[in-house]
């Protein structure tokens, strides 16, 4: 029987804001380099946007969010969030879409991972906020549907954060799907 807190598992991190007009600037390869420091294995990128694939722990899982945190701050001057999920959790966004049911274009939709689970506080979601944009919350997820496009809408990751308590970061549906593909090699 194998040990889950000291057994490696497949994990994807999603860090907000990295590479994104010009901003935030950080490497892949120094990214994942702080992730083998941190104690993760197998450890690659995807795309120059802030998506890390990995295997580790439950022990390092627990604390990487922070020690990454850190890290990026003290070395590259920089603060963005470090959103996990493991590849199971990652198969079930890809698999949950409310929004691939009503005929809606692929290409339109979005997710908006959390860190924490919003609660009551999904109830404050402005459904009439950036019409004809629409959202739908599931669990640690806030799936969207942008016809305008990411650019235009109103639900915007300082929105979701602010009015869910929590942080978030905005992954394309292509970029889901390929993570969830990757994640579990």
């Amino acid at each position: 029987m194998r040990d889950e807190a000291t057994s490696p598992a497949s994990h994807v991190a999603l860090l907000r804001g990295l590479n994104v007009g010009g901003k935030n600037v950080l490497p892949m390869p120094k990214l994942a380099a702080l992730f083998e420091e941190a104690g993760c294995a197998d450890v690659r990128t995807y795309i120059q946007s802030g998506n890390v694939l990995f295997r580790a722990p439950k022990t390092v899982v627990r604390r990487l969010p922070q020690v990454i945190l850190a890290r990026i701050g003290e070395r590259h001057g920089l603060r963005v969030p470090v959103i996990l999920r493991t590849a199971t959790e990652l198969r079930g966004v890809a698999a949950s879409n409310p929004f691939l049911a009503t005929g809606a274009d692929p290409g339109q939709l979005y997710v908006a991972f959390l860190e924490d689970a919003p609660g009551a506080a999904a109830a404050g979601l402005d459904p009439g906020r950036s019409p004809p944009d629409a959202f739908a919350v599931r669990g640690r997820e806030v799936y969207l549907s942008l016809p305008n496009g990411v650019a235009r809408t109103k639900i915007t990751n300082d929105y979701l954060d602010r009015t869910l308590g929590t942080r978030s970061t905005v992954r394309n549906w292509r970029t889901v799907l390929r993570l969830a593909g990757l994640v579990e090699k």
